[in-house]
């Protein structure tokens, strides 16, 4: 999953770079996304909610 977000972030930086303003937000709304994703995740396991056998 964190592979997917650098991919998104390089394809924001990338694009705003080129001007496509459009695709650059998408690109960044979903890093964001999965950002805050992995981090509620890691709070529940942190938490002890999710168990990592």
């Amino acid at each position: 999953m964190l592979e997917l977000i650098l991919i998104l972030l390089v394809i924001a930086a990338v694009a705003s770079l080129l001007g496509f303003g459009r695709l650059s937000g998408v690109a960044m709304t979903g890093a964001k996304f999965l950002i805050g994703l992995v981090l509620v995740l890691f709070l529940l396991v942190l938490l002890g909610v999710i168990v990592l056998a």
